[in-house]
Parts: C-alpha cells; structure tokens; sequence
C-alpha cells in the first residue's frame, strides 16, 4: 500500500467520524428548582432519569443544567433540542430576564422545544403567545384546568411518538382545556387544531370540575365541554413552519409515574422526535429500577 493510499484511507476514516459527530442529536435539559413534596415537581430528578434512558439511543447526546436556567451563554450552542421541567406561571425561568429572547433564533433555526408538566403555563401577558408558536400550545388560567384524574388512553394514534406504546391508564395531574395554535375549539380532539397531533388525549371524568371555579379549577367553558365527552388533548405534537417541533406533555407531577413503561416510552419519544432523531419501530426502551426511581430527588422519601 502506498503513502498516498495511506493518507486517503486515512482522510476518508476523518472525514466519516466527523460526519457521525454532525449527525449527533444534542439534548439540553433545563430542570427548575425544587418546588414541591418529595415525589412531586422532582425537576432534576426527572430530567437525570431521562438522561439516563437516553444514554442507551445511539447518536444521541444529552446534558442536564440543574436548579434553574443554566447561566452558561453557550448552554444551547448545537442543540437539536430543548427540554424543560421547571414551574410555571410567573416564576417561570422562561419567563424571566432575556430567557425569551435567548430562545427565539434558536426556535426560528429549526430547534425543537419540549415543556413538561407546570413547564407548559407561561402567562398570557408575557410567554404565551411564544409558547404557543413554538410548542403549538400551552395552558391557559381561567381557561386551562389541573385536575388530579386517572386518565384511560385507550386510542392511540399512528404517530413517530407512539411507537412501541401500549394503552395504557395512569392517575396524574394532567392538564387539559388548553390553548392551541389557530383553534377556535382547540380543547378536543375533533376541534379541528391546525398543526397538533393528539399524541395522549382522554375523557375527564366529571369529578375534575368538584372543585369551584379560580384560575386552575373550573370555568364554564370547561364546565361545558366536559359536559361534552369529548377527549381532552393532554399530550401533543407540533411540527412548526420551517421545520422545528414542538412537544407538551403535562403529565409528570408524580415522579414515581415513570416507573410506567408505556408513560416513560412517550416522554421520550416525545424528546427523541423534537431533535428529529429516529424513533425504532418499538419506541425508546429503557428499564429503570426503584432504586433509579430514588436518586436525585430534591427531598427523600423517609
């Protein structure tokens, strides 16, 4: 073998390396400060187990900044995507300084962005309508609901985000009458919302309207359709114009519920399918242990 032939073979082996490197899926997780009880809200925790069942996905990179918005200026330098667990409302770390601004030509570049759970309310004076054009919706007080329900997902639709998920049913503090992009009747699943694939949608039972109306409790609007039996959307796909997506999932106050296959499976085929990563034909498998279930929580289970 000559020198030169050496020098090509080896240039081509450089040059299929980096090639592999490009094509790397880089996952940033923002995971908020601690907020609730021991198995609740648990930000870092749920992000870490996340992180942890993505090591197994080849091509995929993944880094977690814990306890608020990372102060690092290149956090999200290369990001194919963006996942955030963390509150919502007023303290929402989005919502705060220029944390808008840092995301937004990132969203116009084609970044995908995935909210979890209180992660999906920005407010209507100030996030939403970016949330809205990033995600394809969000939740809305006095319009939007957080019943603590057991949800029975019995339908599944044919979607990236579903493959390898079962029906399955799960107790959970899971969102619903929501506000979606250009919907007019964006609360259920025949309300016709532009761009939104119902990944998770159930019918809320009428205990979710026991509690008197206030900003997370009961409207009328919601009253009426629940009336309805419609299934509300409580997990969803969005694919912007120019190719980025977008994933809700509101689902995850209780951390233990990741212990459910099924439920883990969506979160992350969900995070998978926003950085255009390719999804296997039975979803992500992961297998985690209670032990997994316990590390990192912001306070202990005694």
């Amino acid at each position: 073998m000559t020198s030169r032939t050496t020098l090509w073979i080896a240039a081509a082996v450089l040059c299929l390396c980096a090639s592999a490197g490009a094509a790397d899926k880089k996952i940033v997780f923002v995971a908020g400060t601690p907020s609730h009880g021991p198995g609740e809200h648990e930000y870092r925790a749920g992000c870490l187990l996340l992180q942890k069942c993505l090591g197994t996905v080849p091509g995929v990179q993944t880094i977690v900044y814990s306890n608020g918005w990372p102060a690092d200026p290149l956090a999200f330098e290369g990001a194919d995507a963006i996942v955030l667990s963390m509150d919502g409302g007023k303290g929402h770390a989005l919502l705060q300084d220029d944390h808008l601004q840092q995301l937004a030509p990132l969203m116009s570049n084609g970044v995908g962005l995935a909210c979890i759970h209180w992660a999906v309310e920005p407010t209507p004076e100030k996030g939403e309508a970016e949330l809205i054009d990033w995600m394809g919706g969000a939740f809305e007080p006095n319009w939007s609901v957080n019943p603590t329900w057991t949800a029975d997902f019995t339908r599944l639709l044919n979607h990236p985000i579903t493959r390898g998920v079962k029906p399955f049913s799960i107790k959970d503090e899971w969102y619903f009458h929501l506000r979606f992009k250009e919907a007019e009747n964006g609360f259920s699943v025949q309300g016709g919302v532009k761009g939104i694939t119902p990944i998770l949608a159930a019918i809320a039972p009428a205990s979710t309207m026991d509690r008197p109306d206030g900003p997370y409790s009961g409207n009328p609007a919601v009253r009426e359709a629940v009336k309805d039996h419609h299934p509300f959307i409580v997990c969803w796909a969005y694919g912007r114009p120019g190719g980025g997506r977008g994933f809700g999932f509101t689902g995850a106050h209780y951390h233990q519920n990741y212990a459910n296959n099924d439920f883990r499976k969506v979160v992350l085929n969900g995070i998978l399918w926003i950085a255009h990563g390719e999804i296997p034909a039975g979803g992500v498998e992961s297998t985690i242990s209670e032990e997994d279930l316990s590390q990192n929580l912001d306070v202990k289970r005694k």
